[in-house]
């Protein structure tokens, strides 16, 4: 875990509210894993007092060196609005790599990605590193979603690697008029994968653990929320254990990843 001042190398938009951002990082980002996340903080006594989590999106390299992270984010509020504003030598803080990442194991062969919406963010990052792990990319398969084709991002990143893609959108603008979750079933049903990973809205999360408790294939979701500390100090990030009423985990401390057996969504 570093933190740092990270000068931003970009901050360029990649849709109507959608931004990708590169920044500086300690070279010790060359060993975060898929699904970690970072603690943003702008300087300032005019910022916002509390610092924003955001997924890492991509590690940047130089030359075979660890030079950066990119982030993708979404602006719907002050904070990322905030963000979208800074341009390229501006300064911001940060802190991490931080949380648990994707599982994974070299049995995995058929992999099945789920992302809706801004949940792609991860999942980008999670694909290059299956790769890295000498994954077959023909036998990963994206289901990809979004409200409609604005919301839909790393389609083509997806399809440069390889993987097949499945895209739906809720008002048929792109791809099938349908939940995300819909075409994620009847592709199990007609070949099972050995692992399901998802980011998304809880939603869609709760019916992506549904459909993998279902046809018992194992499943992992990175879950998000709102988060004031990023370490487990603050106790805000509360999601409940499945095993015993009253028993709570901490989305940054113990996820932002989970098993989703472990969950009580």
């Amino acid at each position: 875990m570093y933190q740092e001042k990270a000068k931003i190398l970009w901050n360029n938009q990649a849709g109507n509210e959608y931004y990708r951002i590169g920044l500086t990082c300690h070279k010790g980002y060359s060993g975060a894993k898929p699904g970690q996340f970072i603690m943003l903080h702008f300087p300032g006594r005019m910022a916002p007092f509390l610092p924003r989590p955001f997924s890492i999106h991509r590690i940047i390299k130089t030359g075979g060196r660890t030079a950066g992270i990119e982030l993708l984010y979404k602006v719907v509020g002050k904070g990322t609005k905030m963000l979208s504003g800074h341009c390229k030598g501006d300064v911001v803080n940060i802190l991490g790599p931080l949380g648990n990442g994707f599982i994974f194991s070299n049995h995995y062969k058929r992999i099945f990605i789920v992302a809706g919406g801004i949940g792609v963010a991860p999942m980008l990052f999670l694909a290059s590193y299956l790769k890295t792990k000498g994954t077959n990319s023909s036998e990963c398969m994206v289901f990809l979603g979004g409200r409609s084709k604005d919301d839909l991002l790393c389609s083509d990143d997806f399809l440069r690697m390889g993987m097949k893609i499945h895209i739906t959108t809720d008002d048929g603008s792109a791809g099938d008029q349908c939940f995300v979750t819909h075409p994620l079933e009847t592709a199990l049903e007609r070949d099972r994968p050995d692992i399901i990973y998802a980011c998304g809205p809880l939603e869609m999360l709760k019916c992506v653990a549904g459909i993998s408790e279902k046809h018992t294939v194992p499943c992992q979701v990175s879950i998000e929320t709102v988060m004031a500390c990023g370490m487990g100090a603050c106790l805000g990030c509360a999601v409940e254990r499945k095993e015993a009423s009253g028993n709570y985990m901490h989305v940054c401390f113990d996820g932002p990843v989970f098993d989703v057996r472990c969950l009580e969504l």
